[in-house]
């Protein structure tokens, strides 16, 4: 079943109309003179890789130094 706004329930309830569309994947606005519109969420386009860095607190110059120990032992 497709939810439907009028125009004026619509513009009084902007939360209420954005959150059912998140809900229920799309809502309908319906004017007097017929014309409708159809307000759905953006889905988000994420990188798996985005991921949060960790703070391990070592400079970079300490980094490429592990890094070439690592390979030297190679």
């Amino acid at each position: 079943m497709k939810t439907v706004f009028t125009y004026s329930e619509a513009r009084q309830k902007l939360a209420t109309v954005l959150e059912q569309s998140r809900i229920t994947g799309e809502v309908w606005i319906k004017r007097k003179d017929g014309r409708a519109f159809l307000v759905r969420p953006v889905a988000k386009s994420e990188s798996p890789l985005d991921v949060e860095g960790i703070d391990l607190e070592i400079s970079a110059d300490e980094i490429v130094g592990f890094i070439r120990e690592v390979r030297a032992r190679q």
